[in-house]
């Protein structure tokens, strides 16, 4: 038999309302703030992701899922959402809108990564988007979308890290200066360091290989080369996290993994967590337009991992909503009870109450075994003598009196009655 490939699953029905809580909240939050749902293709040109990740990044050099297609183009299935939203915002002249442009995916991306805890080829995010405004505030008001979306799935005891990684004016300073500093401790770093430092420097801050923590621990902060106005924006960015009364602290490690950020870059992890348990995390983008070929456009976003989402749901055991189950359960006799339960159970449906039906030729216990264990509030039973008097007996499953009212209603009241009964 085939199995799903490597690094991929199925959600079955039992998980599945789980997936629908998670998105659901996502959905209210982004619009409590005025974002729109935007949905790109599943796969973009190859060059989207080379020009707008960075050629140099991990993801770029070994994990996407590039391709030819019959025309001979390089094509990509998508490894994160922002460069493809960049690149409809230009595509659909987005920019004569009002701005900022303020948009969300909920999407599936793909990287060829070694699977593992919360992480999979193929992984679900929540991609959230500011584009249009460098005022600082922009920056705020998207870390309050992340950080309220955990509070109203329930998690606790998270922890907001900062950071500003400078701009094209200031940082080339700071590179040089990690350069410096790692060049005098290159034999103590590993060869992924060394082949970093090569060819850019600020990536050894997110290596996470053990025996080089203490080396990058030490190295210069970003925050200590800022220029006057990457240090202006900070101060005014984290005001407005201070006023807002979202707790955090800088991290000046903190660096991300995408070559498109600037200035503000923020990670939220559990409590208890490091940086491999991070359940998100977001930036400032300024220069990410000019990269695709557009005009200077800022842009300020964060993503979120649905996987990693649930499995901290679950650690921290929050409850979740409990998936709908039918409202009634129909049962039958053979013969013709059995057509008339199958037209009572499509008028219920019809009229939008939650309907399930014993098919097949189980005989009525095991059919009144499959309405208790199905969740729903009534059984409607039609045997021989229901189906000759035109009448359904409706026994109530979940009551007080632990399911044993039971009654006959005429076969054309029925939905009204189950449509008003309370169980």
């Amino acid at each position: 038999m085939y199995q799903a490939p490597r690094g991929t699953q199925d959600i079955l029905p039992e998980d599945a309302h789980l997936w629908a809580f998670v998105e659901g909240v996502a959905r209210r939050q982004a619009a409590l703030a005025g974002f729109g749902e935007i949905r790109t293709p599943t796969f973009e040109a190859t060059a989207v992701f080379q020009r707008g990740v960075g050629a140099t990044t991990d993801i770029v050099e070994k994990e996407m899922y590039t391709f030819l297609d019959k025309g001979g183009e390089s094509i990509t299935l998508r490894p994160e959402g922002t460069a493809a939203v960049m690149r409809a915002y230009f595509e659909h002249g987005m920019g004569s809108r009002p701005q900022p442009v303020k948009l969300f995916s909920l999407l599936n991306t793909f990287r060829y990564d070694r699977p593992q805890k919360g992480r999979l080829r193929e992984f679900h995010q929540l991609d959230v988007e500011s584009i249009g405004e460098a005022d600082p505030a922009a920056d705020a008001e998207v870390v309050g979308v992340h950080w309220r979306y955990y509070a109203a799935l329930g998690l606790r005891g998270l922890r907001l890290v900062v950071n500003s990684i400078g701009d094209a004016l200031c940082r080339p300073s700071y590179v040089e200066a990690l350069r410096a500093y790692f060049e005098a401790h290159r034999t103590e770093l590993c060869e992924d360091c060394n082949r970093r430092l090569a060819t850019n420097p600020l990536r050894l801050l997110d290596d996470k290989t053990p025996a080089c923590q203490t080396i990058l621990d030490h190295a210069p902060a970003s925050i200590d080369h800022l220029c006057e106005p990457c240090g202006d924006h900070f101060a005014a960015w984290t005001g407005y996290l201070a006023a807002a009364e979202i707790p955090f602290s800088v991290e000046h490690r903190l660096v991300r993994g995408l070559d498109y950020y600037s200035r503000s870059v923020w990670e939220v992890l559990p409590a208890n967590g490091g940086a491999q348990s991070t359940l998100g995390g977001g930036g400032r983008y300024d220069g990410l337009a000019e990269q695709l070929g557009g005009r200077s456009t800022p842009g300020v976003g964060f993503a979120t991992g649905i996987e990693r989402i649930l499995l901290a749901l679950k650690e921290q055991r929050v409850e979740v909503p409990a998936a709908p189950g039918p409202r009634a359960f129909v049962v039958h006799g053979p013969g013709i009870a059995r057509v008339q339960a199958f037209q009572l159970a499509e008028h219920l449906r019809a009229s939008g109450i939650a309907t399930d039906l014993a098919l097949g030729d189980r005989k009525l216990g095991k059919q009144m075994a499959s309405a208790d264990r199905s969740g729903a509030d009534v059984a409607l039973i039609i045997g021989e003598d229901e189906a000759a008097a035109g009448e359904v007996s409706v026994k109530n499953l979940r009551g007080e009196d632990g399911g044993e009212q039971q009654r006959r209603v005429p076969r054309a009241d029925v939905v009204a009655f189950v449509a008003e009964a309370r169980p």
